[in-house]
């Protein structure tokens, strides 16, 4: 790592809020329980918006559905991403320097482009579709979005240890 990276981290690292977290009895396990329950949230509607996508609960209109469950995704994404963060911080140096936090960031980012590339040009027609007839591009990024995210999930519960 860069010698302006590291000390960028460190700074982080050594941050009064960062020490605050790290000293406080109750401050990393809440951060965690909010990380958690912001991960249940989207990833939660996210699966449920998937399968819908690989043919499951097929009486349910796919725009209709999506209407409901992505707003709780994007609610989710609010938990995680300033927990995330906040956890981040408490040992910044280290977890920058471990390949599965890198493998966890490129499947976040992998993720999101996933996702943006579905609502940008896959899920435009979604008007369109026919119960049964989910077009094999929505399926894929529904397949996708699935794998990604169980190994972000995965990902976070190995740095744990």
């Amino acid at each position: 790592m860069a010698g302006a990276m590291v000390g960028m981290l460190q700074g982080l690292e050594n941050s009064a809020l960062a020490e605050a977290i790290r000293q406080s009895a109750w401050l990393y396990p809440i951060l965690e329980i909010i990380h958690i329950a912001g991960i249940v949230v989207l990833v939660g509607a996210a699966f449920l918006f998937d399968l819908r996508l690989l043919g499951f609960s097929r009486n349910l209109p796919v725009k209709a559905l999506a209407g409901h469950l992505l707003p709780w995704s994007r609610r989710g994404l609010l938990l995680i991403i300033p927990s995330g963060v906040l956890l981040f911080s408490t040992n910044a140096v280290s977890l920058a320097a471990d390949p599965v936090f890198l493998v966890k960031m490129i499947l976040l980012a992998s993720g999101g482009v996933n996702a943006g590339l579905f609502h940008r040009y896959v899920f435009r027609s979604a008007a369109l579709w026919t119960a049964g007839q989910t077009p094999l591009a929505a399926k894929a990024a529904a397949v996708c979005s699935i794998a990604v995210w169980l190994a972000v999930i995965s990902c976070g519960r190995l740095l744990a240890y």
